[in-house]
């Protein structure tokens, strides 16, 4: 199969123009969330031939009624599929789509490209990627990160370990999900970019639900000091999307505190296995856990500020 068939959109390859020759490219989507659900569409959106599953069967079916074809398991759709991607919670969804009974293992052909998109531990990438390799699939790991809004409008960054050729083979498809995508190394090099990256995020958001709470404390309007310190060393992405909801007092989910946990759990465990100490994780660990124990795990993660408002007594945003 020529190196074009994977590097091309259905009307952006000039061998194809040429040739006046249309490769179909054939792509499989297991799981269809929060996350899973508008980057499916983002592909339709490109033109490509989609496959997807998953077990929320309305969802399955928001996704065929904008032009994608419906797969009854994992295994139906890499039957019908040159590449297929996974976007699935963690670690043992992802082992069980791929290397479980009808996963997408029982039916790959050879030279199959699975590219796992989900936020799972370095180390489960490589067990995959094993398990893969011995039945002639290639396996990168692509996680992502910005959350439902860059999911929908596709600026998602996508951070990808495993074999460069195989990166840059589908490396326009990824361009279709994402606004940087970055090869970052070997296998599971993805997920550990990612552990890192929401080690950041959790640190800074924890940092200005602190700050925050100070001011308010202190008698100072949030909002004032949010305009004032934004435009300089402390602003950053993260306050300028986390803070306002924090001043607002909404936290409508587009990153639920339940989620972060599962990654601040993975950054720990493999914190562990190398021997890299997260002092400052492992507190805002505990923080994202007693909200989880008050109920608010499906909250946004920026309801940080609830655990800073209930050991103060003062609500940011009031």
């Amino acid at each position: 199969m020529p190196q074009s068939f994977f590097q091309c959109k259905l009307w952006q390859c000039p061998l194809a123009r040429q040739r006046q020759v249309k490769f179909i490219m054939k792509i499989g989507f297991i799981g269809l969330g929060i996350m899973g659900k508008p980057m499916s569409k983002n592909l339709l959106k490109a033109g490509y031939e989609l496959t997807v599953f998953d077990i929320n069967s309305s969802a399955v079916e928001e996704v065929v009624a904008t032009g994608g074809a419906f797969a009854g398991s994992a295994a139906e759709v890499s039957r019908q599929s040159d590449i297929v991607i996974t976007m699935l919670p963690n670690s043992p969804h992802v082992k069980a789509a791929v290397m479980g009974e009808n996963g997408v293992l029982t039916e790959a052909r050879p030279g199959t490209v699975l590219i796992d998109m989900s936020s799972i531990a370095p180390l489960a990438s490589q067990e995959i990627e094993k398990a893969c390799a011995e039945k002639g699939v290639k396996m990168i790991d692509a996680p992502v990160s910005g959350g439902e809004p860059k999911a929908i409008d596709g600026t998602l960054s996508i951070m990808v370990g495993g074999d460069r050729e195989v990166f840059d083979s589908v490396k326009d498809i990824l361009r279709c999900l994402g606004a940087s995508v970055v090869y970052c190394g070997a296998i599971g090099a993805g997920n550990t970019t990612k552990l890192a990256n929401q080690v950041v995020v959790a640190l800074n958001i924890a940092a200005c639900a602190e700050a925050f709470t100070l001011s308010k404390k202190a008698g100072v309007d949030p909002e004032q000091v949010f305009e004032a310190i934004k435009g300089g060393l402390a602003g950053s992405t993260v306050m300028n999307a986390k803070v306002p909801m924090m001043l607002d007092n909404n936290f409508t989910p587009g990153f639920k505190i339940d989620l972060h946990i599962k990654d601040l759990t993975n950054a720990l465990e493999t914190a562990h296995e190398v021997g890299a100490p997260l002092p400052l994780t492992s507190q805002v660990m505990e923080m994202m856990q007693t909200l989880h124990a008050d109920g608010f795990g499906s909250d946004d993660h920026s309801a940080l500020a609830k655990y800073y408002a209930k050991i103060s007594g003062t609500v940011i945003g009031e």
